[in-house]
């Protein structure tokens, strides 16, 4: 039987690290820092969009979680974030399952989800 993403991004537990790690990397990647720098004052609220964004990809990629927060562009919009941050974005999120040891396939079906995102999330 086939593991699902989900399982295959370790989990719950996977996915949570992999997502503490996409945002340490977002606070030390220069082309994007000064989007998620001003969160480290507001530990409350960087916590939501974490859990947020645990849950999306969560249920995104078929663990038994059900996502609570905003679509997509409701979340981004007003942030008009250009194409050449959101590859940003996406070499962080790289960084991250390479950290967490997912395998090369398994990058293959993040990036298909990330690159289904963008128009969602660019320019918005």
């Amino acid at each position: 039987m086939t593991k699902t993403l989900f399982e295959r991004l370790g989990s719950r537990d996977g996915i949570s690290n992999i997502v503490d790690d996409t945002v340490e990397n977002h606070m030390n990647n220069p082309h994007v820092s000064a989007r998620f720098l001003p969160y480290k004052d507001k530990p409350q609220h960087l916590a939501i969009i974490k859990q947020h964004t645990i849950d999306f990809f969560s249920a995104g990629s078929g663990g038994p979680v059900t996502y609570k927060g905003k679509d997509m562009v409701t979340a981004h919009t007003g942030m008009n974030i250009s194409p050449e941050e959101y590859m940003h974005v996406i070499d962080d999120i790289f960084m991250a399952l390479d950290k967490n040891s997912i395998d090369e396939e398994t990058k293959k079906d993040v990036l298909a989800i990330l690159w289904s995102l963008k128009s969602m999330i660019i320019s918005k």
